[in-house]
This record gives structure tokens, C-alpha cells and sequence, in this order.
């Protein structure tokens, strides 16, 4: 754990942060490049980026204070200080969404399409931003019982769980996107309609956030049915289904153009 990362004179750089700057930086190239492979206005793709990761990071910020509301009444000062970490990755997805859709129905947009080039980019700023979860021991994992796992030793963790051996929770999701992140590069790459890739992502990691979710140790994340059903999990559930809806449709309407 090394939430600072350096100071530059007075100024600390948090190891969080730098990570989710990362994060943004990488993933603008990646979309860049599969904006260029899909024959797409780059400028506009770069400014539906800039605002898509702007609200997202609002959504995701904006779902952490719901579930710590009581700390930040008393604290509103602290809302801002995203730098020391407190995200809930979902709540930017469900901010992003409704947003997308509308700006790129505005702009007469592709939807779909542009929906493939954006989603591989989210994926790998997510993968960037749980190694910064590591540094800060914020989304830690529950103990593992042996001597196998990750000793934090930060404000963010409750204090029986310090210096205890705990799942390392962010590694096997910082893992599962990565290996999420090349599948839907070869996707994208052999996608028989648009929309395939943003709707595989929508499937697939709704299925690995809520396995992981039940090695997470963090209590303040959130439970919609107490010690049954995580904040997370509800989510990723809404989202598992009405992707597999959806990609039923698409498939669909596929198959009626093909015949007609």
C-alpha cells in the first residue's frame, strides 16, 4: 500500500489518482485508434469521451457518497477529494448510459456503433483504477485465513481487518478486466453487428463483478438486501439482464434484414 505516491515541492501526487489519470490517458488512445478502424469522426469520438469520462466519474463519485451519506453530511468538504479514493465503478455506467444516448442522438450519432469503440477504453481505465484501489486499500477483500493475500493498513479499512491477510480483491478484478478488455478487442474485430461489443462487456462483467463482490471485505460499499445482495451485485444484475435483452433484439433484427 502507497497511497502518495510523490510530493512535487508542496503538491502530492496520490498514487489513486495518478492511476486514474493513467487509466484516461490509455484509454483515449485505444479508442482513437478503434474510432480511426471504424471510419469514425475522430474529434467528435474525442469529445463524447471527454464528457462520457467527466460524467462517469461523477456517477461513480456521486453512488460512493450514497453509501457513506451520513460521513459526508457532517463532512460535505469531503465530497471532492476523489483523489484519496471512493469511487463506485457502477454508478458511472449508470450515468454514462442515458448520457451517451442522448449526446449521440443529438448529434445524430451512430449509437451502436460508437458504443463499440467507447467500451474497450472504460475497460481499461477500470483495469488502471483498481491497481490504484491497491495502493490507496481501498475495495479490499475479506480474510482469507491464511497466508495468502494483501496486509492494508489504511484509514479505509475497518480496523479488525488491518494487517490481516485479506483477498486481494482489486488484483482479481484489475486481472478479469484486462482479460475481459482483449476479448473484446478480438470482438470488435470479428463483430457481425454493432453493438456486439458493448453488449458482451454488459454480460460478461456484470457475471465477474458479482463472483468478485463475494470475496469483498469492505462493508461501506453497500447491500440492497443486508449480507445477501451487494449494492454492486443489484446492479450488475440490472445490467446483465438488459444486455442479454438486448443483444437477443439485436440478433434479432440481424436475422430479419439477413432473410429479408
Amino acid at each position: 500500500m502507497h497511497p502518495l505516491l510523490i510530493k512535487v515541492g508542496s503538491i502530492p501526487i496520490h498514487t489513486y489518482g495518478f492511476c486514474i489519470a493513467i487509466g484516461f490517458l490509455t484509454a483515449v488512445a485505444v479508442i482513437r485508434m478503434l474510432a480511426r478502424r471504424s471510419n469514425l469522426d475522430v474529434d467528435k469520438i474525442m469529445d463524447i469521451t471527454f464528457w462520457g469520462m467527466v460524467v462517469g466519474l461523477i456517477g461513480s463519485r456521486f453512488l460512493f457518497i450514497l453509501t457513506q451519506l451520513d460521513h459526508f453530511i457532517a463532512n460535505p468538504m469531503d465530497t471532492v477529494k476523489i483523489w484519496q479514493g471512493g469511487l463506485v465503478f457502477l454508478g458511472g455506467p449508470v450515468a454514462v448510459v442515458p448520457f451517451a444516448y442522448w449526446y449521440l442522438k443529438k448529434h445524430k450519432l451512430p449509437f451502436w456503433k460508437i458504443a463499440d469503440v467507447l467500451i474497450p477504453g472504460l475497460v481499461i481505465a477500470h483495469a488502471f483504477g483498481r491497481v490504484g484501489c491497491v495502493f490507496s486499500g481501498c475495495c479490499y477483500g475479506k480474510p482469507t485465513g491464511t497466508d495468502f493475500g494483501l496486509k492494508f493498513y489504511s484509514e479505509l479499512v475497518d480496523p479488525t481487518l488491518r494487517g490481516v491477510f485479506l483477498h486481494p480483491t482489486q488484483i482479481y478484478e484489475s486481472t478479469s478486466l484486462l482479460l475481459i478488455f482483449v476479448g473484446l478487442l478480438f470482438i470488435f474485430k470479428k463483430k457481425v453487428f454493432d453493438g456486439q461489443v458493448i453488449l458482451t462487456y454488459f454480460i460478461v462483467y456484470p457475471v465477474v463483478r458479482s463472483v468478485i463482490e463475494e470475496f469483498r471485505g469492505d462493508l461501506i460499499r453497500g447491500f440492497v438486501i443486508e449480507g445477501v445482495l451487494s449494492t454492486s451485485q443489484f446492479i450488475s444484475l440490472v445490467f446483465f439482464v438488459s444486455a442479454v435483452v438486448l443483444i437477443l433484439r439485436r440478433i434479432k433484427t440481424i436475422k430479419t434484414k439477413v432473410v429479408t
